[in-house]
């Protein structure tokens, strides 16, 4: 079973707060997902491999520490996961930048099964990818994104999103038990329409302005 973490640092779960208001507007809800990313990005990366190296300080000789290992690759779920994009490049500048292109049925409440997967597969190989997407509902898009993924070479999976239901967890832990998970909260269910309680919203909608 892999990994699942809700990140409860207080930072976090204050812009959270006024991210699920209704009354926030599209600039700042737009800001704060960028925000709540970076913040998270800290902990996703947290077993981060790291090598002494020799440098001469201004002052003496002295071994320290940088990153070794996989590189880092960060790919959004399009459209909502692009808002958090920005926050994780400002932690991990090096980051290669994907895209996985699907969009959900209304009626189903299922991914449409036409994906694009926007990165080269030598990359994909030898990268630790981490799939961002604002929401994990009933986890049919996280799941079938995980397995384009996994089907174009991808070992080392992460997903990282903002609010997560009960729901959506046991989908992708059953479908993919060695992909983490990374949430800043567990709320409480789906409702008929498949959208979490008490959640945020459409995350789409509230980036882009669109309704």
């Amino acid at each position: 079973m892999s990994k699942f973490t809700v990140i409860n640092h207080p930072l976090i779960q204050h812009k959270l707060r006024i991210l699920r208001d209704k009354n926030t507007s599209t600039k700042d809800f737009r800001d704060l997902v960028n925000e709540i990313a970076m913040l998270m990005a800290y902990e996703v990366s947290r077993d981060m491999q790291l090598e002494d190296v020799e440098i001469d300080t201004p002052v003496a000789h002295a071994t320290v520490k940088q990153l070794t290992g996989k590189k880092v690759a960060v790919v959004p779920i399009l459209r909502a996961g692009l808002g958090m994009v920005d926050g994780v490049v400002k932690l991990i500048p090096a980051a290669r930048i994907g895209h996985i292109g699907m969009y959900r049925d209304e009626k189903t409440l299922e991914p449409a099964r036409s994906i694009s997967v926007k990165l080269a597969r030598q990359i994909l190989t030898k990268t630790e990818v981490i799939v961002v997407d604002p929401m994990l509902a009933t986890g049919g898009s996280a799941k079938d994104a995980i397995a384009a993924l996994k089907n174009r070479g991808a070992k080392y999976i992460k997903l990282m999103v903002l609010v997560a239901a009960p729901e959506g967890v046991k989908a992708v832990q059953a479908a993919d038990p060695d992909v983490d998970i990374y949430a800043a909260a567990l709320d409480d269910h789906l409702n008929q329409n498949g959208y979490i309680v008490p959640g945020l919203g459409d995350a789409g909608d509230r980036l882009f302005g669109t309704k």
